[in-house]
C-alpha cells in the first residue's frame, strides 16, 4: 500500500501502510462480483477504504471510506459491470485515512489511462517524487502509490513498448510491491523482486486473476494456480497469461515473516506455505522452548488461536477458549491511533471466568509490539481469577522499525527495545514470559533464514535504507 504521507514526521503507533489487499480478475463475463467477493476475503488486510477500478470504454473507479460490503453496494456493482478490473482494501498511513489516499489511483498521462491497486512500500519514494517533479510532472496525493503509476506512466511513455516501461520502473523502486495495474484494458500483476509481498495467480470461471492471498480465489470458487515469482510481470488476459521477468540479483527472496506469524488469514496458502501449519508450528517450537506448569492454555483470539493449539499439543496442557472475542470489532492492530486501540480493546475480548478462575494460564498470542493490549489482557485474566498467567509468544521480540510496511515505525514504540524480557514481564505483570527464538521461526516458517525478511527482529533489512545496516552490504563501516 501507500507508505507514511510524503514529508510527513512518522507518528509513533501510527501506520506506515503495507498491509492492503488487491485483487484483479479478466474473465469473458462480468469481473466485478469476482472483484467484490475476493476483496471480502481480503478484508482483514484493510478495513478503513475499498474501491475497485474496471474498463468500459474507458477506466472507471468507484473508492469509499468504510468495509468492502459498505463501499461496494448493489447498485455501485452493477453501475460498474465489466470484464477486466481491479480492486482494494487499504488500511490508512500516518495522519492520512483519507478518500483522496484510497485506491484504486486512476491518472490519465502520457501513457494513457492507467489504474493501480498496490500492497507494500516504496522506500525512495521521495526521491521518486522529486525526480519526476523536475520532469514537470504534478502530483494530487499523499501516496507513494501516485509515485508508482505517475512514474510508471512517464516511463512506459519513453519506452518502446509496455513490458519494457514497467521493467525500467522495476529498476528504480526500491522497497516492498505487488501491484495490480491496468493500463486501458491490459491488466497486469507485478511482484517486488524480493518477494517481499504475496502475490497469487488462479483461474476462476471464464478467466484468469490474481489476489494478495489464495482465500480470495476460495471466495469466488476459483483455483490457484500459482504463486508469482519474485520480480514477475504478468498480463491477465481472457485465455491465459503472458510472463516477463525482473532479474533478482542477490539471488535471495525476502518473505515478510509477519505474513505468516499475523497478517495473513491462517487458511491461505502463500509461496507454498500453509499459514495455519505454519502457526501450529510456531506454537509446538514455543512449548519446547518455553516449557510451562499450567493448569490450559489459552489464545488470544484470533491471531493467537493456531499458535495456542500447536503449544497446546506439544506440552499436552488442555487447549481452553478462555477469551471470547466480539466479533463487530475490528482488529485492533491496525486501527490508526492509540487512544483508539486501547479503547477497543475493553469491548473486544471478555474472560470465561469459568474456564480462568483459580487456574494458570498460558497465554499465547503472535507477537508483542507495543504492549498495550497485552497488559491489559494479562489484567483482564487475572481479574476473573487466574492464579498465575504465563505469556508465551510466538514470534522474537520486535526492536526495529518495519520500512517495508507494517505498523512499525519508530524504535520508540516498541516495548522489547531496550528492555530485557524480564522488565517486559513486569510491565506487563505476568508470571512469565518467553518469546520464539529467530532460529525457531525460521524453522517453522520453512525458508531459508537468508529468504526472509527480519528487518523488525535483526536490525537487518533486505533493502538498502540509509542510516541502517543492509543484508548484503559488504563494507559494514558506511552505516
Amino acid at each position: 500500500m501507500d507508505s507514511p504521507p510524503l514529508g510527513y514526521a512518522v507518528i509513533p503507533g501510527r501506520k506506515g501502510s503495507e498491509k492492503c489487499g488487491v485483487t484483479g480478475f479478466k474473465i469473458k463475463g462480468n469481473a466485478t462480483p469476482y472483484l467484490y467477493y475476493s476483496l471480502r476475503a481480503l478484508q482483514h488486510r484493510g478495513q478503513e477504504s475499498a474501491g475497485i477500478a474496471i474498463f468500459k470504454e474507458k477506466i472507471l473507479s468507484f473508492r469509499g471510506m468504510g468495509l468492502v460490503h459498505e463501499v461496494l453496494t448493489r447498485d455501485i456493482l452493477e453501475e460498474f459491470s465489466s470484464g477486466t478490473g481491479i480492486g482494494h482494501v487499504r488500511y490508512s498511513t500516518a495522519g492520512s485515512s483519507t478518500l483522496l489516499n484510497s485506491q484504486p489511483i486512476v491518472v490519465h498521462g502520457q501513457a494513457g489511462d492507467m489504474a493501480i491497486a498496490h500492497n507494500g512500500e516504496i522506500v525512495n519514494a521521495n526521491e521518486l517524487k522529486e525526480y519526476l517533479e523536475n520532469q514537470g510532472i504534478s502530483f494530487n496525493t499523499e501516496s507513494d502509490t501516485e509515485v508508482i503509476i505517475r512514474l510508471l506512466s512517464f516511463n512506459i511513455s519513453r519506452s518502446s513498448n509496455i513490458i519494457e516501461g514497467i521493467k525500467k520502473t522495476m529498476g528504480m523502486m526500491v522497497g516492498s510491491y505487488s501491484l495490480a495495474l491496468l493500463i486501458k484494458d491490459r491488466l497486469f500483476a507485478i511482484r517486488d523482486p524480493l518477494a517481499i509481498r504475496p502475490l497469487v495467480f488462479g483461474r476462476v470461471n471464464g478467466g484468469y486473476g490474481f489476489a494478495s492471498e489464495s482465500v480470495a480465489f476460495d471466495a469466488v470458487g476459483g483455483e490457484v494456480i500459482r504463486d508469482l515469482r519474485p520480480g514477475e510481470i504478468l498480463e491477465i488476459k481472457e485465455d491465459g497469461y503472458a510472463s516477463y521477468s525482473l532479474e533478482n540479483d542477490v539471488g535471495h527472496t525476502a518473505h515478510c515473516m509477519f505474513e505468516y506469524v499475523y497478517f495473513a488469514r491462517a487458511d491461505s496458502t502463500i509461496d507454498g506455505k500453509n499459514v495455519y501449519n505454519i502457526r501450529m508450528r510456531l506454537g509446538q517450537i514455543l512449548a519446547r522452548e518455553s516449557p510451562a506448569k499450567a493448569d490450559a492454555v489459552v489464545p488470544v483470539p484470533d491471531s493467537g488461536r493456531a499458535h495456542a493449539l500447536g503449544y497446546s499439543n506439544e506440552s499436552g496442557i488442555p487447549f481452553a477458549e478462555g477469551l471470547m472475542k466480539n466479533r463487530y470489532v475490528d482488529r485492533t492492530f491496525i486501527i490508526p491511533d492509540q487512544s483508539g486501540r486501547v479503547q477497543e480493546i475493553q469491548i473486544k475480548l471478555n474472560p470465561v471466568k469459568e474456564i480462568i478462575k483459580g487456574k494458570r494460564i498460558v497465554l499465547v498470542d503472535d507477537s508483542i509490539v507495543r504492549g498495550n493490549t497485552m497488559k491489559k489482557i494479562v489484567k483482564l485474566l487475572k481479574d476473573s481469577g487466574a492464579s498465575e498467567v504465563h505469556v508465551r509468544i510466538g514470534s522474537p521480540p520486535i526492536v526495529s522499525p518495519c520500512y517495508l510496511g507494517i505498523d512499525m515505525k519508530t524504535r520508540s514504540q516498541f516495548i522489547a527495545n531496550g528492555k530485557s524480557v524480564e522488565e517486559i514481564r513486569k510491565e506487563i505483570n505476568a508470571d512469565s514470559l518467553a518469546y520464539l527464538s529467530i532460529n525457531g521461526l525460521v524453522e517453522a516458517i520453512g525458508f531459508d533464514k537468508e529468504d526472509l525478511c527480519l528487518g523488525c527482529l535483526t536490525g537487518v533489512y533486505p533493502v538498502k535504507i540509509k542510516g541502517e545496516k543492509y543484508r548484503w552490504q559488504r563494507e559494514l563501516d558506511s552505516f
